[in-house]
């Protein structure tokens, strides 16, 4: 058995993974195969007994993509984040999205020429001579010609694919792209001999009857248009991509060991189990291991959320990607490489990005018949009035009317085009959308699960009460905590100090100050000794805390960290420090259950902080102590009970849960990483964004298919009377010209519809 590891080249969907997926499985031989839209790779497990790469490789270039085996199998992370040059290596850069970008742009520059050239005379602009009048008639039409040529060969993946996937029995939208547009220029090209050869015969009805019919500009203006989605969808994967390079970063590339009793700094690829590390303050750590010697303040918020820094000592373990605040440590590596716990989290997102089910887009499914139906229609319209009798030209300008007015450019914005206006307006009030799907997922929504740490709450402490004993004023209190806090590097300094200058207090400056790891600080001030700290470091000065225990025992319960200032013998005053709600956090959370949405609390916090925040918010189900791993299988498990999981986040912990949710929505004041991850950021703190999105979600989906609807319905209508039905009734035809213009108007229809969500009042409204 092997396991080898693909690049795929020419993926731009999730059908693409689809098609790429059943070509490889359905070889004999094949164990397992995951095709990741992401990093643009596919992992195969296969019998070597069976099969080899080059089969692998024959099997998905008959698909219609190009798959190179690697030459060494390696992770994502190996890769990344070491090179022989010592550079990062940008494997997860999309060049698909500059590649549309200058699609786009390149049929662009020639469209507008094109399209002044074939409608500046009706709309009596200014015109070059030798376009004008009955003999520069067939100049009008070669000029067209040679302006489409550019388009439709910048354009020519859409036929290649589109004509590749129509000969397999799998059209798609490439073929109804590939036909409608190969329709247009085929009867262009006709037309143009049509009115060469009445301008030789001095056939001046035909040359003025065929000068009408030239419809370069259709063809061209589908190809550009469809594109310019195309890009868009391409700039929204290239984003989603960065979140792996993002968190690749917080990992250091290199490490500082102690290698024949001397301190060297070596690539962090290159540590091994065993080896002793040396981590120093502002410092974050490369591997996981155990603390050997020394003491410091870990800053862990990045793996388990929790906002107040961690005091680690001899025989604690440390992860890697912590930062050490204050300290120095000495290390003994127990795991390194793929098995960190950064790592785990890098292949957690890579994962549950790979094995999202690909959402089937309506129009995909439709065209899978609508296109054998409308060849076929076309091919039998031409056929009959042949055999009728009518001439050659009559019976092609038949078929070619069918599949003009066939032709997919309503189809193919029908989808684009709301989720254009739906995205503009969401970011006008605050959300970024990233991708079709997640506008497609959001109405299907049941579950909401909210993270505590920055999502529901502010991320930051700060100093939420103040209890003195009766001969000291609170505001002296805090201003002999403040003068001792002024020299210390804890975190929970900061909230003290804050809290002083918020009151306008100046702190004393302090003498012999001498720090305690773990329990707290000691200094002289005014000539009398005074400590702050926890209560270990009250009883290690045998300073009773006894007449502070009732007052504190609430503010234990509910989570606050509480902070004891003391002179040599008596503790003078607590100061409580806590995470607390943000202001519309309980609003948000009753809309969303309004709205019959299920809320749950999923947070790496301790249980009894989590039930105090579940109390005051009227959540019925919370889960506590969870790790990054832990998030995600949660969220796995409630898939598993077939809900549809919207997760909500703004922390690096946050990311393998974002991403294995089928909705991912990440607080826009919260890290790069969880903002990568997410398939919807709110640019504020507002949670109350969250129900709005959702009913967005519902008014788009609505959109599209009213769109969908409307891009079939002249198909429908303008079918039978394009391929003649109602002659020898009524003698009603329809000319391809009426079949463009019925074309073109399904598209002004569904693009007019669209933006109906643009003007809607009642979409974004404040929980």
């Amino acid at each position: 058995m092997k396991t080898e590891v693909f690049d795929i080249k020419g993926m731009s969907c999730s059908a693409c993974v689809a098609h790429v997926d059943k070509s490889v499985r359905n070889l004999e031989g094949i164990l397992a195969v995951q095709v990741n839209l992401l990093t643009n790779s596919m992992s195969v497990r296969y019998d070597e007994a069976l099969l080899s790469s080059t089969d692998v490789e024959s099997a998905v270039k008959k698909a219609g993509y190009e798959a190179t085996a690697r030459l060494k199998i390696e992770t994502v992370v190996q890769e990344t984040v070491t090179e022989k040059s010592g550079n990062k290596k940008e494997l997860l850069v999309d060049k698909e999205t500059m590649n549309m970008k200058k699609r786009w742009q390149g049929s662009l520059f020639f469209l507008i020429p094109l399209l002044y050239v074939s409608m500046g005379d009706m709309l009596a602009l200014p015109y070059p001579a030798i376009l004008q009048g009955h003999a520069n008639t067939l100049n009008f039409a070669f000029v067209q010609f040679l302006l489409t040529l550019p388009i439709y060969f910048i354009n020519r993946k859409y036929f290649v694919t589109g004509f590749r996937s129509l000969m397999r029995g799998a059209p798609n939208m490439d073929s109804l792209i590939a036909i409608g547009s190969s329709a247009a220029m085929l009867y262009g090209v006709y037309a143009i001999f049509r009115i060469g050869y009445g301008m030789g015969s001095g056939n001046d009805t035909n040359v003025m009857k065929f000068a009408h019919d030239i419809y370069f500009e259709s063809g061209a203006t589908i190809l550009t248009l469809i594109t310019l989605g195309k890009y868009f969808e391409a700039r929204s994967k290239s984003r989603t991509s960065e979140a792996l390079t993002k968190l690749m970063d917080l990992s250091p590339k290199t490490a500082l060991v102690i290698r024949d009793d001397k301190e060297t700094e070596i690539p962090v690829c290159q540590v091994t189990i065993g080896d002793v590390v040396i981590i120093k303050s502002g410092q974050s750590v490369p591997v996981d291991g155990e603390v050997m010697t020394g003491s410091a303040s870990l800053d862990e918020s990045a793996l388990t959320g929790e906002s107040i820094p961690i005091f680690k000592k001899e025989g604690d373990t440390v992860m890697s990607a912590t930062i050490c605040q204050t300290g120095y440590l000495k290390l003994k590596a127990t795991k390194v490489g793929d098995d960190t716990t950064l790592s785990q989290i890098i292949r957690l997102v890579e994962e549950a990005s790979a094995s999202k089910a690909p959402i089937a887009k309506l129009a995909d499914k439709i065209s899978g018949f609508f296109v054998p139906v409308v060849i076929s229609i076309a091919v039998i319209a031409s056929a009959v009035w042949l055999l009728l009798g009518y001439p050659v030209d009559f019976a092609l300008s038949i078929g070619i009317s069918v599949l003009v007015i066939s032709c997919p450019c309503a189809l193919g914005l029908a989808t684009p085009v709301a989720i254009m206006v739906g995205t503009g307006k969401a970011a006008s009030h605050g959300m970024l959308i990233k991708s079709a799907e997640s506008l497609e997922t959001g109405h299907k929504i049941d579950t909401i699960v909210l993270d505590k740490t920055g999502t529901l709450t502010a991320g930051k402490p700060i100093v939420t009460k103040i209890i003195s004993n009766r001969f000291l004023p609170e505001n002296k209190l805090l201003e002999i905590a403040a003068s001792l806090e002024k020299q210390s590097e804890h975190p929970l300094a900061n909230a003290v100090l804050d809290e002083a200058e918020f009151r306008g207090i100046i702190p004393q400056p302090v003498v012999d100050f001498e720090v305690f790891p773990g329990l707290g600080i000691k200094a002289v001030i005014n000539e009398r000794v005074y400590f702050a700290g926890n209560t270990k470091l009250m009883e290690e000065n045998r300073i009773s805390t006894e007449s502070f225990a009732k007052k504190t025992e609430s503010l234990a319960d509910e989570g606050h960290t509480l902070l004891y200032i003391a002179n040599a013998t008596e503790v003078l005053g607590v100061i409580a420090v806590a995470d607390v709600l943000k202001p519309h956090s309980a609003e948000a959370v009753k809309h969303m259950q309004q709205m019959g949405l299920e809320v749950i609390m999923l947070t790496g916090d301790h249980l009894r902080v989590a039930q105090h925040i579940q109390q005051k918010l009227g959540i019925k189900r919370v889960i506590a102590g969870v790790l990054p791993q832990g998030k995600e299988e949660e969220i796995r498990k409630l898939q598993a009970e077939g809900r549809k999981v919207a997760m909500v986040g703004d922390g690096i912990n946050d990311a393998p849960a974002l991403v294995r949710a089928d909705l991912g929505i990440a607080i826009g004041a919260g890290t790069d990483i969880a903002i990568e991850s997410a398939d919807v950021v709110l640019i504020s703190n507002d949670l109350s964004g969250v129900s709005s999105y959702i009913r967005l979600s519902k008014e788009v989906m609505l959109n599209i298919k009213q769109n969908l609807f409307w891009a079939f319905f002249y198909n429908i209508l303008g079918i039978p009377l394009a391929a003649g039905v109602f002659i020898p009734i009524w003698g009603w035809t329809l000319s391809p010209m009426f079949a463009a213009a019925a074309m073109s108007l399904s598209s002004v229809t569904v693009v007019l519809n669209a933006l109906r969500i643009r003007s809607g009042k009642s979409l974004i409204k404040k929980g």
